[in-house]
C-alpha cells in the first residue's frame, strides 16, 4: 500500500480523472432499463399544499404569510421550472441545473414545531409543490446530537436538510459522480441562499455532524442516501435581525490513510463513508472556530497585466423579483454563437458572485455562509471578451481584479480540455475553480472534498443566475481532462481544478 497517496481524498481525486489515452475504455454505455427516478415518494405522510400560497396575494394573515414564505423559499431553491415532453415520461427542469438532468439531490425539512408547521420530518416534493409531514415525532434533540450542538440551531425552528441519492448520478458517471452530486448540490445552497434573501431568513450552513446520527434521523440506508448539509433557518421577521455567522460551517474529518484498493463501481459509496465524522477532535473544532477568517488573494505574479474589475452592481428589482423571474427562466445553454463578450459584463458576473457585501441595500447578506471560500481559487480564460486581451487570468476577489498570467488564445485547446465539447471552443470565458487540494485535507480532513466542490457549486450558481439576468448562455462542465487543463493554461499545478463554467452568446437552450 506504500504507493497510495496519503490521504483517499486525493487518492478519490486522482483516480476519477478524465485522461484522453483511457477515457474511451471507461465509456460503458448507459442501461436504459436501469434509469433512476427524479423523483422520492412516500406512501404514507400528510401533504400541505405550497401551491395555494405561491401568489403574494395569499400573504394577508400571519398564517397565509408564514405558508407564502415556505412555498417561495422551497420553489425558488428546488422547484419545477418546465416540463418537457418525450416520447416515455415527460423530463421536469428544476431552479438548479443538474448533470444529466439527474437531480440526485433531495431537499427535507424539520420543524421545531411552529403554529403552523407542527414537529417531525417533511420532504419536499417538487412535482406538485408540496410539503409531506411523513414522521411526526419531534426530532429536534437527535438533531442537535447530530450536528454537535451548533449555536444556529438555537434560534431557528426550521431546518432544510438537503441529502443524495447517490445512484440517480452514478448510472451515468460511476464513480465520478461524486463531484457531480457535491457540484449540484452546492448549485441548490446557491439557491437556498438567495431564496432565503427573497423570504427573510437567514441561512446558517453546518457542514460538521456526525453523519451515522443524522442518517438514523431519516431512517436512511446509508449506502442509498446520504446528508450531504444542513441549513438551519433564522426567522429574521422575529427578532433576530443582527444575526452573523454562528458557529462553524464546516469541521473536520479524519485524514484516512489506511485504506483499501477498490474496485471500479464501489468507490463512490466507500468514499463517501471514509470522509464521515464520527466524533470530532474537539480541539481541531475551536481552532476552526478562532481562525481569523480574512485572508489575501493567493497569487500576485510578478509584471502581469492587472486589469480592474470594479464595476456597479446587478439590480434584481423589487422584491427580488428580477431574480426570482431568473431562477425561474434559468436553463443550461447548449450552444454558443463565438460572438464576443463584453468587458462589463464579465466584470458583472464576477461582482454578484464574488462581491456580496455590495448587494445589502437590495437585502442581500453581505456575508453568506460557505463551508471555505477562502480554499477555491478563480481562474478566467477568456477567448472572447471585447476590451480585454485573450488569455488565462487569476481572478483575485479581495483586490477586485484579473492577473493575467497567459497571453494566447485558447480556443482550439478548450475544445480539447472540454472532451471535445464545443460549449468550451464558442465560449467568450470560462471559469475554472480550482483548489490546492492536499492543503485543504491538511486543514479539513478528508471531508474538505465535500466541502470544496459544494463551495464551487455555490459560486457556479450564483455565476448561472448573472448570465441569465444579463441575457448571456452559461453551462456547467464537471467533465474535463484534470491533469492537462493547467499544463495547457499555466494554471500551477498544485491547483486541482473543481469545476468549470462557460460564458458565452446563446444559440439556444438545453434541458438541463
Amino acid at each position: 500500500m506504500s504507493d497510495l497517496p496519503a490521504s483517499i481524498a486525493v487518492y478519490y481525486h486522482q483516480r476519477t480523472k478524465y485522461d484522453p489515452k483511457t477515457i474511451a475504455t471507461k465509456n460503458k454505455g448507459l442501461d436504459w432499463s436501469k434509469q433512476p427516478t427524479p423523483f422520492k415518494e412516500y406512501k404514507i405522510g400528510k401533504s400541505y399544499e405550497l401551491i395555494a400560497y405561491s401568489s403574494k396575494k395569499s400573504s394577508i394573515t400571519s398564517h397565509s404569510s408564514y405558508w407564502h414564505r415556505l412555498s417561495r423559499l422551497c420553489g425558488c431553491s428546488y422547484g419545477l421550472t418546465a416540463k418537457i415532453p418525450t416520447i416515455g415520461s415527460p423530463m421536469y427542469l428544476r431552479a438548479t441545473p443538474s448533470a444529466g438532468g439527474l437531480y440526485p439531490a433531495e431537499v427535507y425539512l424539520i420543524s421545531k414545531g411552529t403554529p403552523w408547521l407542527p414537529a417531525g420530518l417533511y420532504s419536499y416534493q417538487p412535482q406538485n409543490h408540496s410539503l409531506l409531514h411523513f414522521w411526526d415525532d419531534n426530532v429536534w434533540e437527535n438533531l442537535e446530537t447530530a450536528c454537535l450542538y451548533h449555536q444556529a440551531l438555537e434560534s431557528a425552528e426550521i431546518v432544510v436538510v438537503t441529502t443524495a441519492i447517490f445512484y440517480r448520478s452514478s448510472w451515468r458517471y460511476e464513480d465520478r459522480a461524486y463531484r457531480r452530486i457535491c457540484l449540484d448540490t452546492g448549485h441548490l445552497l446557491g439557491n437556498i441562499e438567495l431564496a432565503c434573501a427573497m423570504t427573510n431568513y437567514r441561512p446558517h450552513l453546518i457542514g460538521g455532524f456526525v453523519d451515522n446520527l443524522i442518517n438514523k434521523i431519516f431512517y436512511f440506508n446509508p449506502k442509498e442516501e446520504g446528508v450531504i448539509s444542513v441549513i438551519a433557518l433564522s426567522d429574521l421577521s422575529n427578532d433576530n435581525k443582527n444575526l452573523k455567522n454562528i458557529g462553524p460551517t464546516a469541521l473536520p474529518s479524519i485524514i484516512k490513510t489506511n485504506y483499501s484498493q477498490v474496485s471500479d463501481g464501489e468507490l463512490l459509496g466507500y468514499f463517501h463513508q471514509a470522509t464521515e465524522i464520527k466524533e470530532p477532535d474537539i480541539n481541531k473544532v475551536q481552532e476552526m472556530i478562532s481562525q481569523d477568517s480574512f485572508v489575501e488573494d493567493k497569487y500576485n505574479f510578478p509584471f502581469c497585466l492587472k486589469v480592474s474589475m470594479l464595476t456597479t452592481p446587478i439590480i434584481w428589482g423589487n422584491n427580488f423579483n428580477l431574480l426570482e423571474k431568473t431562477i425561474f427562466k434559468r436553463r443550461s445553454t447548449r450552444a454558443y454563437t463565438g460572438e464576443e463578450l463584453t468587458l462589463d459584463e464579465l466584470k458583472g458576473l464576477l461582482h454578484f458572485t464574488y462581491q456580496s457585501q455590495d448587494y445589502v441595500h437590495q437585502g442581500f447578506d453581505p456575508n453568506p455562509d460557505y463551508f471555505d471560500i477562502n480554499l477555491i481559487e478563480t481562474f478566467v480564460v477568456v477567448s472572447g471578451v471585447k476590451g480585454l486581451e485573450s488569455g488565462c487570468y487569476y481572478y483575485a476577489p479581495k483586490a477586485q481584479e484579473l492577473r493575467q498570467i497567459r497571453f494566447k488564445n485558447f480556443r482550439k485547446e478548450l475544445h480539447y480540455l472540454c472532451l471535445g465539447q464545443n460549449l468550451g471552443r464558442d465560449a467568450g470565458a470560462i471559469i475554472f475553480h480550482t483548489t490546492e487540494l492536499k492543503k485543504a485535507v491538511e486543514k479539513y480532513g478528508d471531508r474538505v472534498y465535500r466541502y470544496l466542490h459544494l463551495d464551487a457549486g455555490h459560486l457556479g450558481q450564483k455565476l448561472n443566475l448573472a448570465a441569465i439576468h444579463l441575457q448571456l448562455g452559461v453551462s456547467g462542465i464537471g467533465g474535463f481532462f484534470d491533469d492537462q487543463v493547467n499544463e495547457v493554461l499555466g494554471i500551477p499545478e498544485d491547483e486541482a481544478v473543481i469545476y468549470i463554467t462557460t460564458i458565452g452568446r446563446p444559440r439556444y437552450q438545453s434541458i438541463s
